[in-house]
């Protein structure tokens, strides 16, 4: 049987349905192209014929691709494809035969049709970008080299950075990663002095650097970016990346950055990170600088009177809260509006509680009318019931809440330890934390919270011991590290473990200000007192905290500046006139502020 009478028997078992379905997309823009062909001036009859031959064989080895390719088998679909793309030259038969090969995940005859596709049509640039993603999502990411460099070179200026742009993420799944920046940094070399593409280029090389985890090229590259370009955003999120991943001196890098015309958003994102490391004043500063550049931003005063509360602020939080408000009734129904709102009715409970306006904190949580924040919202009423000397009730309250998953019984457990807490019941929230500890027995935070509350407790010894297993899990838990060393200097005892433990923990978490407190702390058990108060103020100053400013008043009275501890006593009082260790110190020193 010929090659013709092949194609007929094979269609002839096809249902005459099946054949209405092929995609004349892919067939008739070959035969349009071989008809463009038979419509130049014919040199002979011959001619003519064999132009009308090769359109009758392209349509049934297109029609057979494609039929074969629906009805389950890819293999014998690509193979037609393919010679139909090598014999027409036609890129739409390379491309299409690429993506049967693609959507049957067959990877090698991927690669194999757009190299041939690329061969036969160098030019190409649709056959270029195909061989490179194959590549890449083949891992060869050597071999990427070439089509990336020709595709760059493909590119309009116009569309050059956006090209540029997109390459961290086009390699994102490459095995070797540092490779990956190699190749992306040779590639970029011509663009990498570029005024037009330069800070893109280098911020593009700093992701790949640090996605390989070679934050030291990384930060390198987010230099060379902001020297081109001080006001790139991409090289000032690039740089804030780094600071979350533990490279502090990409701060000198945004710093530069902030001083120009930085977009509000690069602002709230640098402020997101300094609230993570409890620099309060600083996250301040940046979240003020936004309602001051955006007053219209809601989430801006959202996060303001965040920080205001929790510096003392209420005035000043009641305020923000007011004017977020009257932003969000601007804005049409969504969950996202109701979210904010649920936040805002939270803390407007919390500043009456501050007040001790009781009753106004209960109204301000009636107004809440969130399903997804019930546990919230019950355990603000509960703890209000607490304050109240109701503690039975509170609990009750806490354990009505309906479960839905798993994670609910943990979550309504860790409600009640915290009530407990607020009641003084350290020794039963101790052990009902052990409850919420057999849950998740791995979970270091759970762990972290019941060593806590064994201190509370007065269970010393079990406190270092729970806090010693953390650290023998987890190296680098600088809250642990730093629990434990403060513990050993606030009872004056292995003080130079003590501070070995809290200068670890400062390794891990460097901006921290409560372990800088702990560093203060036990320089003055060693008798160190005016280093001791220069470390403490230091901490206070990037965080206004009651206890810091507890242990900073001791010093300086201890140093015989009787007048200068009152005044911190007395601002410590104001942030927080129940802090246990502010009054716990003032009553031992037999001081009224």
């Amino acid at each position: 049987m010929d090659y013709y009478g092949l194609m007929v028997h094979s269609l002839r078992r096809i249902r005459p349905a099946a054949l209405a379905c092929v995609a004349a997309a892919c067939i008739f823009p070959a035969l349009a192209q071989t008809g463009e062909r038979a419509s130049e001036p014919a040199s002979a009859p011959v001619q003519e014929e064999e132009t009308a031959a090769l359109n009758a064989e392209l349509f049934y080895e297109l029609l057979l691709s494609e039929i074969t390719t629906s009805e389950g088998d890819p293999a014998t679909g690509y193979n037609l494809m393919l010679d139909a793309a090598r014999r027409s030259g036609d890129p739409q038969l390379y491309r299409r035969a690429t993506e049967i090969a693609l959507q049957s995940r067959s990877g090698g005859y991927a690669l194999a049709a757009a190299r041939a596709w690329k061969e036969a049509l160098p030019q190409s640039r649709d056959a270029n970008r195909y061989l490179l993603r194959i590549l890449v999502a083949l891992n060869r990411i050597g071999d990427s080299a070439e089509p990336l460099r020709q595709e760059l070179a493909s590119s309009s200026a116009r569309d050059k950075v956006s090209t540029i742009r997109a390459l961290p993420l086009l390699y994102a799944r490459a095995g070797d990663k540092a490779l990956a920046a190699r190749v992306v940094r040779l590639a970029l070399e011509e663009e990498l002095n570029n005024p037009a593409t330069g800070p893109m280029a280098w911020t593009t090389v700093g992701r790949m650097y640090l996605a390989a985890d070679d934050k030291a090229r990384a930060l390198e590259a987010a230099g060379n970016a902001l020297a081109q370009n001080p006001g790139d955003d991409g090289a000032a999120m690039l740089s804030l990346q780094l600071l979350e991943n533990a490279v502090p001196e990409a701060e000198a890098l945004l710093s530069r950055y902030l001083a120009g015309k930085p977009l509000p958003e690069v602002r709230m994102a640098y402020a997101r990170v300094l609230l993570e490391s409890q620099r309060l004043a600083d996250a301040q500063a940046q979240v003020d600088a936004v309602t001051r550049e955006q007053p219209d931003n809601a989430q801006a005063w959202l996060i303001r009177a965040s920080l205001q509360l929790q510096a003392g602020e209420l005035d000043q939080a009641e305020a923000a809260l007011q004017r977020c408000t009257q932003l969000l009734e601007q804005d049409p129904a969504t969950e996202q509006r109701q979210r904010a709102l649920t936040q805002i009715y939270l803390m407007q409970s919390q500043i009456a509680e501050k007040r001790g306006d009781l009753a106004q904190a209960q109204a301000w949580l009636a107004r809440i009318d969130d399903a997804e924040q019930l546990l919230a919202v019950q355990s603000r009423h509960a703890s209000l019931l607490v304050r109240q000397g109701r503690l039975d009730e509170a609990r009750a309250l806490i354990r009505a809440i309906p479960e839905k998953g798993p994670d609910d019984v943990r979550l309504k457990l860790q409600a009640e330890v915290q009530l407990l807490r607020e009641a003084g019941h350290y020794q039963q929230a101790y052990e009902l934390q052990g409850k919420v500890v057999a849950l998740a027995p791995q979970d270091n935070e759970l762990v972290y919270d019941q060593a806590m509350l064994a201190d509370k407790a007065g269970r010393t010894a079990e406190m270092e011991r729970l806090l010693r297993t953390i650290i023998a899990r987890q190296p680098d838990h600088h809250h642990a590290l730093n629990a434990l060393g403060f513990s050993l200097a606030d009872r004056g005892v292995r003080l130079q473990e003590a501070k070995a433990l809290i200068v670890k923990a400062l390794e891990y978490a460097p901006d921290d200000p409560f372990i800088t407190d702990s560093l203060g702390w036990v320089e003055f058990r060693l008798g160190n007192r005016k280093e001791a108060l220069d470390i403490l103020e230091r901490a206070f100053k990037t965080r206004p905290d009651a206890e810091i400013a507890a242990h900073i008043g001791e010093v300086l009275w201890s140093l015989g500046q009787r007048d200068r501890a009152l005044a911190v006593w007395r601002e410590g009082l104001r942030i927080n006139k129940d802090n246990d260790v502010l009054k716990g110190t003032l009553k031992r020193l037999r001081v009224r502020p």
